[in-house]
């Protein structure tokens, strides 16, 4: 995906050199998208609705390794004075539980990673129509959004799209409370 928008980068600066009066009326701009992920209010908002959601998941597997380590604990303090018996069945019993906590983590991690991609998608779709009302509006003819290695901060206009992503998130929190 890179290599394609390195080519279609080397392709557009190729033509427009070829154009260069043309160029002149050019007008560029790039968005910073690590930036929107980190400000943009619908970002902070589904950040904040996974936390919630996956709390008590995270509680519970916080109590399992609470459980584990004390297990462990007791069984290093009185493993001399127990029974081979007693301290097989507790080694057992240790080995089932840790194997049970790698399964609930491995579970937890995709289930927050499936949730997380979701919402990164849904965000990515509004930061796009954003991009394109604002490059249609202002007549931009190329706005460049990820895979930039340099672009001069005259040419930023991820302020305006983080100003339009808000505007949207107070529109549909209006909506909402209606």
């Amino acid at each position: 995906m890179k290599n394609i928008a390195s080519i279609v980068v080397t392709l557009v600066f190729t033509l427009t050199l070829g154009v260069l009066p043309a160029a002149a009326d050019l007008r560029l701009g790039y968005v910073d998208a690590a930036r929107l992920l980190d400000e943009a209010p619908q970002a902070k908002d589904a950040t904040n609705r996974l936390k919630d959601e996956f709390a008590s998941r995270e509680e519970e597997i916080s109590v399992a390794q609470d459980k584990i380590k004390r297990l462990e604990e007791a069984l290093q303090r009185d493993g001399a004075v127990m029974s081979e018996e007693e301290r097989k069945k507790q080694t057992l019993d240790i080995l089932s539980r840790k194997r049970e906590l790698r399964r609930m983590q491995d579970e937890f991690r995709e289930d927050v990673n499936i949730r997380r991609n979701d919402a990164i998608g849904s965000l990515q779709g509004l930061i796009k129509q954003t991009i394109e009302e604002i490059g249609s509006a202002q007549k931009f003819d190329l706005i460049f959004f990820d895979g930039i290695a340099y672009a001069n901060s005259a040419l930023d206009i991820t302020g305006q799209v983080l100003d339009g992503l808000k505007k949207r998130y107070q529109g549909a929190a209006v909506s909402k409370g209606k």
